[in-house]
C-alpha cells in the first residue's frame, strides 16, 4: 500500500495530530499553527489546510468498513451550508439511535438531489435496509422515494411519514456540522467544503463510539479519539 505520509517534512504524528485537531474543535488553522509553534514546531496554516484536505477524505474512506450497523428507521433531512458566500445544502441521514448513516453536499435542494443522496446511502456497507423513512415537509422527498421503489432501490414495503416533530433527533445532530463551519467562517469553494464536511462528519461519529475500534478501546474519550485517528491512517 502507497506510504500516505511519503516526501512530508512532518512527522506523521503531527500532521494526524493537527489534521484531528482542526476537525474536532472549533479552532482555525492559525490557532493550530499556534499551538503546534508551542510544541517546538514551525507549521504554516497553508501547509495544515493542504493536511486538511489531502487527509480528511482518506480519513472518512478508512472509517466506513468500521462503522456500526445501521437501524431499519431512518431520519432524513437537509440543512443549509455557505460555500463562497452561497447557500449549499447537506443532506444528512441518521437512524433512531442518532448512528450517522449517510450525509451528501448539494448545489441544490430539490427531488434529483434527494435521489442521489438515497441511492448513495443505500450504497454504504453499514446499512440496514430502511423500513421506515422519516422526513419533513419537503416535496422532493415523496417524488425521490417512488422513483426508488419504481426502480427497485427500495422496497415498496418501505414507508415515507412526513412529520416534522419526528425529525427532531437529526435536527438536533445537524449541530455539531453547523457549529464547526460558522466558527471556521464557512468555506470559500465547493471541493473544500466537500473534504472539511466528510472529516466533519467522521469524527461526529467517532465521537458518537459508532466506529467500531472506539468499543474497544481502553483509554478515556479524548485519547481514544486520537487513537483511531492514528491506527486508520498510520495503518499502511
Amino acid at each position: 500500500m502507497t506510504n500516505l505520509f511519503k516526501w512530508r517534512k512532518f512527522d506523521k504524528d503531527i500532521i494526524i495530530l493537527c489534521v484531528r485537531w482542526y476537525l474536532r474543535y472549533g479552532l482555525s488553522y492559525r490557532n493550530i499553527t499556534e499551538m503546534i509553534s508551542e510544541r517546538g514546531n514551525s507549521v504554516e496554516h497553508s501547509t495544515i489546510y493542504r493536511w486538511v484536505q489531502k487527509y480528511a477524505p482518506i480519513l472518512e474512506e478508512r472509517s466506513r468498513i468500521h462503522l456500526k450497523k445501521s437501524g431499519g428507521s431512518y431520519r432524513v433531512d437537509e440543512t443549509y451550508i455557505k460555500v463562497k458566500g452561497i447557500w449549499k445544502y447537506l443532506y444528512r441521514a441518521v437512524d433512531k439511535t442518532s448512528q450517522t448513516i449517510d450525509f451528501y453536499l448539494s448545489h441544490t435542494r430539490n427531488w434529483a438531489a434527494a435521489t442521489k443522496f438515497f441511492k448513495q446511502a443505500l450504497k454504504q456497507p453499514h446499512i440496514t435496509v430502511p423500513y421506515v423513512i422519516n422526513v419533513d415537509l419537503n416535496a422532493a422527498y415523496p417524488v425521490a422515494i417512488h422513483d426508488l421503489q419504481y426502480m427497485g432501490h427500495l422496497s415498496k414495503e418501505c414507508k415515507l411519514r412526513q412529520v416534522k416533530y419526528l425529525n427532531n433527533r437529526i435536527e438536533s445532530d445537524h449541530r455539531f456540522v453547523k457549529r464547526q463551519c460558522r466558527h471556521k467562517q464557512w468555506f470559500r469553494n465547493y471541493h473544500s467544503a466537500q473534504n472539511t464536511i466528510s472529516g466533519y462528519e467522521i469524527m461526529h461519529m467517532i465521537k458518537k463510539e459508532q466506529v467500531k475500534m472506539s468499543a474497544r478501546a481502553t483509554f478515556p474519550p479524548r485519547i481514544s479519539l486520537l487513537t483511531i485517528c492514528l491506527r486508520l491512517l498510520r495503518k499502511q
